[in-house]
């Protein structure tokens, strides 16, 4: 299912082998939250922009349409027209993003709808439930991502409950596989917030625990903490994960972030800066980001990036992109998206050929110079 290809250090080239499409990784996972892209993308832009895989929202899916429509309408994939492989998010991670409209007990958390104000209950069960209702590739096991900073019992008792949430997302699983049509693979969430130790610990339970398990997760980070604790919890925790099975850092991050999570071992990503950025008119370029407010691109002729091949710096300005940001045009927000999300995607396509020619380190230390005139 996941074949390490080739090597360099830590770094992995694989490809991982799904029942919707095999992956080709280091691989950045494109967010459509509500199953669309923020800034009016759809999934033919997902496949003109080199996206391999889809992540979508089990929480926000759960809340509108309803899993039981997604599922009426043939599953998520076809739901949003989307033929590649996709992966839900479990609705750990509003359990620390809606801290003041949650209240967590052994059994789940109970939320308050973000929308109405209505009391939803999300379990590990509920959590399975929807997404395999949903029809998702890979589906994350229910877990508590705990805030930032956070007291050492706080995150020992976080890590131990997620623990027995992984336990009873597994069981949901096996008990409930004859009855789907298809069962999603499983990826398990390591946390820890920034206690090495804590996650070292995790990672030895979760891979003593590995039967029933597709992959690991490293979540608990890009919520506060500085890129330097980010880097040391990826060289504590990344070494005890198995090297078999994909490796997945949630939420992250910046171009920098990626090349050097992937120098330590991760080769799964994802985050919605790209799209973000971009629906601000900050773009992502070969050599460092810009603003398109700035008044030196009123009357510039070039293309977003020059050595990018995406189909906006192939046909406008910076010039005209600037215009549509300030005449608050729609369509800036979608070009912006398109190039951010083709050259976050082309830059994983990058590193892979980096990878495959045993050049990744001189490839990473020369384009973090280029980025560093940003």
């Amino acid at each position: 299912m996941y074949k390490v290809l080739t090597t360099q250090g830590r770094a992995k080239r694989a490809e991982f082998a799904t029942p919707h499409g095999t992956v080709q990784t280091p691989v950045f996972m494109n967010v459509a939250t509500a199953a669309a892209i923020k800034g009016a993308l759809d999934a033919s832009d997902l496949r003109d922009a080199g996206c391999q895989l889809a992540l979508c929202n089990t929480y926000h899916l759960h809340l509108r349409p309803g899993e039981d429509v997604v599922r009426e309408m043939g599953g998520l994939r076809r739901f949003m027209g989307w033929n590649g492989p996709a992966l839900t998010d479990s609705g750990g991670f509003q359990v620390y993003s809606l801290a003041k409209l949650r209240k967590i007990k052994e059994e789940g958390v109970t939320f308050a709808s973000h929308i109405d104000g209505r009391k939803i209950f999300m379990g590990p069960e509920e959590s399975m439930a929807i997404q395999t209702a949903l029809g998702t590739t890979i589906a994350m096991a229910f877990d508590e991502c705990p805030p930032h900073p956070a007291e050492r019992k706080y995150i020992e008792d976080s890590v131990a409950r997620t623990n027995r949430w992984l336990a009873r997302c597994k069981d949901y699983l096996a008990a409930n596989k004859a009855g789907d049509a298809y069962t999603p693979l499983l990826f398990a969430i390591n946390q820890g917030g920034v206690y090495a130790d804590i996650r070292i610990e995790h990672a030895k339970q979760l891979v003593a625990n590995n039967d029933r398990l597709d992959g690991y997760a490293i979540g608990g980070l890009a919520v506060g903490e500085t890129h330097a604790q980010m880097y040391d919890m990826l060289e504590a925790t990344v070494p005890h994960l198995p090297q078999n099975k994909p490796t997945y850092l949630m939420g992250v991050g910046t171009p920098q972030n990626l090349l050097e999570a992937i120098a330590r071992g991760v080769d799964f990503f994802d985050c919605v800066l790209p799209a973000r950025n971009g629906r601000h008119g900050h773009l992502y370029t070969s050599q460092g980001k810009i603003n398109l407010f700035n008044a030196i691109h009123e009357r510039s002729d070039l293309p977003i990036d020059p050595a990018c091949g995406c189909k906006v710096c192939a046909t406008h300005s910076r010039a005209y992109l600037r215009h549509l940001f300030k005449a608050k045009e729609l369509l800036a927000m979608r070009l912006a998206v398109m190039h951010n999300l083709y050259f976050y995607n082309h830059l994983m396509q990058q590193v892979r050929n980096a990878l495959d020619a045993g050049i990744f380190d001189t490839f990473k230390a020369q384009q973090l110079a280029a980025w560093d005139t940003d």
